[in-house]
């Protein structure tokens, strides 16, 4: 059962505080308690929420995934409605900021679906407003919407699955020039979406994003970055230099995006979209995660086929200062329905080993057997 939360007091609150701040206190994840993380989200920033200071030697749990869609209304829906629908891996997310990648508008149709009678090669997902119960059971804290399919069902639809998201006292990032603050155990953590989309920070354009970055260093201790880039499908595991092409599409090159915006001041990088896993490495001593793969596709709308079907959650431990502590990342897979399960073959690891030691010999992660991770040289 998730404990009471004292968000629920400050609903009737909320029209005030839209305009300027939204602040809110998030449920900590089933199992093991975690402190309730409070929230702030509006374009440009806003100011940080007050808190009493904890020591500077704090360390806090973030953990994160890929890609996620609980299904795809109204006729791809997983069995009994989504209901446990994360029961496998809850256990795993379990952090004091629960991160992922929502694929998916949580809302009704709003009739301006992306996808026209004459589309080829087009794929739209739409999930019940009312499936955001499932992401806050997980455990999640924070939704990202910086992806291609933030917008498949238009405006409506992305703003709806922000309502719907806040219904269920979670946060949610990636539109222009937002930031989300999140509060975690007395430090300040700082979250921007990234994309090659326009209803997302700019992938593309780094001066830009070094800018968004810059602004949330100075409105937290911490800075995240969520990011969607890179070309799609099994054979796109490998990181090089250069931009990434996807049906026409600029996917950024991911490997200038995400050292630029740590050289800016963000402290973990946590990438997506490539529906593949890949290597994960250091630079100047901040984490970068280039993709974390397929993680849920209910209802099979997501392949699951070999390496397809291959996720993970990292795990990190930071300092407030940035300092990292400790990482792991663990295993997971999706099932016959597209269902996150833990995965006790570890594919996703030995793939993310394999390729981090190739991809990034000298600044990859270094990996043990449990997938627990450590900075190379340590």
């Amino acid at each position: 059962m998730r404990a009471p939360n004292p968000f629920h007091r400050l609903r009737r609150r909320l029209p005030v505080l839209l305009g300027a701040t939204l602040v809110g206190v998030l449920a900590a994840g089933c199992g093991e308690s975690a402190p309730a993380p409070v929230w702030q989200s509006a374009p440009g920033g806003g100011s940080p929420a007050s808190a009493e200071p904890d020591p500077a030697e704090q360390v806090i749990t973030l953990s994160a995934t890929g890609d996620i869609i609980m299904g795809n209304a109204p006729n791809r829906l997983p069995p009994d409605d989504g209901r446990g629908f994360f029961d496998s891996v809850k256990k795993a997310l379990r952090a004091d900021l629960v991160m992922g990648n929502l694929e998916a508008p949580l809302t009704v149709d709003t009739g301006t679906g992306k996808c026209g009678p004459e589309s080829t090669r087009c794929f739209q997902f739409r999930t019940p407003p009312e499936y955001a119960a499932h992401l806050a059971d997980a455990g999640f804290h924070l939704l990202n919407q910086a992806n291609n399919h933030g917008h498949d069902f238009g405006p409506k639809g992305y703003t709806n699955t922000q309502k719907a998201l806040e219904e269920h006292d979670l946060a949610h990032t990636g539109a222009p020039d937002q930031i989300t603050v999140v509060e975690v155990k007395g430090v300040k953590v700082a979250v921007a979406g990234f994309s090659s989309y326009s209803w997302s920070n700019s992938l593309v354009d780094i001066d830009a994003a070094e800018r968004v970055v810059k602004k949330a260093a100075k409105q937290a201790d911490l800075v995240v970055v969520q990011v969607h880039m890179g070309a799609e499908g099994a054979e796109t595991t490998r990181v090089r230099p250069g931009t990434e092409m996807f049906l026409g599409e600029n996917r950024g090159d991911p490997m200038k995006f995400a050292r630029a915006v740590i050289e800016a001041g963000a402290d973990l990088v946590v990438g997506h979209g490539p529906h593949v896993l890949r290597a994960i490495e250091f630079h100047q001593g901040r984490l970068i995660a280039y993709s974390l793969g397929n993680f849920a596709g209910g209802g099979n709308t997501l392949s699951n086929a070999g390496r397809l079907g291959w996720g993970g959650v990292l795990k990190v431990s930071l300092k407030p200062d940035g300092t990292f502590v400790d990482g792991e990342l663990v295993s997971t897979y999706m099932n016959g329905t597209g269902k996150p399960t833990m995965d006790r073959d570890d594919r996703g690891l030995g793939l993310v080993r394999e390729l981090t030691r190739t991809d990034f010999p000298k600044t990859g992660a270094r990996f043990d057997d449990s997938g627990k991770i450590s900075a190379p040289g340590d």
